[in-house]
């Protein structure tokens, strides 16, 4: 038997993460814990589930005592926007939910994203109860109570996460059994993430994790149950003492607080829209993963820090050595020239006062904030995860 793990996040409205094989098989009786006056619920489910998980999650909270209505999303990048946020608003609304009464998200983070939204606006807040299915989801989207949707602009342009709103979940559930089936690379994009976590968590309790991920990656690549549990129930205990040091946000660069959880992210988010970069320039695997991004972003960070003199000169190396590992990438071929990479990157929603803002690595576990870093520092980090 594998061993479960609970990991608690103080937050304006604190909550458990809890982490284990076979958890959905017992959310009916969760939700009736949490929320014992709720009648209804709303499924917000991802259409690529094994349909047999849906029904079992559904069949859990009906045996619990709540009448069940579904909404279905499609987990596509381009589609995270108020397009797709109507239909679940009419689900819930149709449904007549109380404010009492929850919405469920079980899926990866684009479900999490759009389900917690639709949770936060709805009567101005109904209760969320995250249930992550990859990797990713499980280590960052479903902890922390960030939630939104992407916005297009006319004429095309995705701006990601543009939209949105803090709003807590009242519990999450990471059931690692879900793991055992997600593809190989939505597994590895979800490491990107963990190796994310590591680069800071020195200043977070856990100096180690990058080492102990990297040692670890032969049995989280097998989907060894117990690695998988202590991989997630690290990764959920260092941003849980971000979030509780900094909920919404709203630390001085020169504190860092959750600002330090976009690592890789400024980077990342500005290629991540691109339609024509894959990981190993197979355009059948077009456009990156979100997780991939990040690794890309990893990389260009840690260039840019070095640099500056941030981090020492080698460990640009490192890192990309340690996403080699992953079987992330570290470079990419495609890409628009730098100068187009810096302007998406000045669209980024972290942006303040028309001045570029990125988190750095210093090659200790820790990061810092730095406000309108050099130009000429920042293509060259653009220009280092270029191949070819």
């Amino acid at each position: 038997m594998t061993t479960p793990a609970t990991v608690r996040v103080e937050a304006s409205r604190g909550y458990d993460v809890q982490i284990g094989p076979g958890l959905l098989a017992s959310l009916g009786q969760t939700v009736r814990g949490l929320l014992p006056k709720a009648a209804r619920t709303v499924l917000v489910y991802d259409s690529a589930l094994p349909v047999a998980l849906v029904r079992d999650v559904r069949n859990s909270l009906s045996l619990a005592g709540l009448a069940v209505e579904q909404s279905l999303l499609q987990a596509d990048e381009s589609l995270k926007t108020l397009d797709a946020l109507a239909p679940v608003l009419n689900t819930i609304a149709t449904h007549k939910l109380e404010r009492h009464e929850p919405v469920i998200a079980l899926g990866g983070g684009i479900v999490g994203d759009l389900a917690g939204f639709a949770a936060a606006i709805y009567r101005r807040g109904v209760p969320v109860i995250q249930c992550p299915t990859t990797l990713l989801s499980m280590v960052d989207a479903s902890v922390g109570g960030k939630t939104g949707a992407n916005l297009l602009l006319a004429g095309g342009d995705l701006k990601k996460n543009l939209l949105g709103a803090f709003h807590q979940p009242h519990a999450v559930l990471a059931d690692t059994s879900t793991l055992h089936t997600l593809p190989d690379r939505e597994l590895r994009g979800g490491l990107a993430e963990c190796l994310k976590h590591g680069l800071l968590s020195a200043a977070f309790g856990d100096p180690d994790l990058v080492a102990w991920t990297l040692a670890a990656l032969p049995r989280v690549l097998a989907r060894d149950a117990a690695t998988l549990v202590e991989l997630v129930a690290r990764n959920v205990a260092v941003k849980a003492r971000v979030v509780a040091g900094d909920e919404r946000e709203e630390a001085p660069s020169d504190q860092g607080g959750r600002a330090l959880l976009n690592l890789g992210h400024t980077f990342g988010h500005a290629i991540e829209t691109l339609p024509n970069l894959s990981p190993d320039a197979d355009p059948a695997r077009a456009p990156l993963t979100h997780g991939e991004a990040v690794a890309l972003g990893l990389h260009a960070a840690a260039v840019c820090s070095a640099e500056l003199g941030i981090a020492p000169g080698e460990f640009p190396s490192h890192v990309k050595a340690a996403l080699s590992a992953a079987g992330l990438p570290s470079a990419v071929l495609g890409l628009p020239s730098a100068d187009h990479v810096l302007q998406l990157m000045s669209h980024d929603k972290k942006v303040a006062a028309g001045r570029l803002r990125l988190v750095l690595p210093k090659g200790d576990g820790t990061c810092l904030v730095r406000d309108d870093p050099p130009r000429h520092a920042v293509l060259r980090a653009i220009e280092a995860i270029r191949r070819g």
